[in-house]
């Protein structure tokens, strides 16, 4: 692995001809090549590089788990907010509909629709939600000083699992696009839920950038014996 800072590399390629030249624990894989670099202590505020492709891999940063574990309590009691409280209005010829997160879903009920429902609920309230859960349990005994286990572990597994299903800023995506079509045939008055599913997503997006998976994955090995 090359770093940008402190030194210029950190690491090297560690598999020549098909052989392993390290133990598998000591390897690190590039997420974007594969390539195996070995594993090795980061300067705090470097960023390391794979030396094949350039990809960033490990990032230190010494309040990096506090943060994220801040943005995930934050999104996790936005997203209670986002599906409790009225999303939006719409009103036209003197005729006004309001409609909330769950209202939505509700509305492909119906016996033909009733698997787009769940299948909706799943993507942008209860895969969401799961995810932030479980990223509150990974990271909480690391920011606590406590000595993780294997089903904190797990709890991070789960949640880079299920880190490409939760749509929450898709369906924000969507619901702008729909919005911008309507805009001149109706009024529309946001709800607080409209913008706390906005402020959501911007704060699962910093959260996404913060994280460190490699330097995650490590310190909740530390409990292995």
């Amino acid at each position: 692995m090359e770093t940008r800072q402190q030194t210029p590399y950190i690491g090297i390629t560690v598999a020549i001809g098909g052989q392993l030249m390290l133990p598998l624990e000591n390897l690190v894989a590039c997420p974007q090549c594969d390539t195996l670099h070995a594993q090795t202590d980061v300067p705090d505020g470097a960023k390391a590089h794979c030396m094949r492709c350039g990809a960033a891999m490990v990032e230190t940063r010494s309040t990096a788990i506090t943060n994220v574990l801040s943005l995930a309590l934050t999104s996790f009691v936005l997203m209670i907010a986002a599906v409790s409280f009225p999303f939006l209005d719409l009103s036209i010829g003197g005729q006004t509909n309001g409609t909330s997160v769950l209202g939505a879903v509700m509305a492909f009920s119906d016996t033909f629709s009733l698997p787009l429902a769940f299948a909706v609920a799943g993507f942008i309230v209860f895969l969401p939600l799961l995810r932030l859960g479980a990223i509150i349990a990974a990271v909480l005994p690391l920011v606590t000083h406590r000595t993780p286990g294997r089903f904190h572990r797990h709890a991070f597994g789960l949640a880079e699992t299920l880190r490409p299903w939760s749509m929450a800023e898709i369906f924000i995506v969507g619901v702008s696009v729909a919005l911008v079509k309507v805009a001149g045939l109706a009024t529309i008055s946001f709800g607080p839920a409209f913008w706390a599913f906005t402020l959501l997503v911007i704060l699962t997006f910093f959260q996404d950038t913060l994280i460190c998976r490699y330097s995650v994955w490590r310190a909740l090995d530390t409990s292995r014996a």
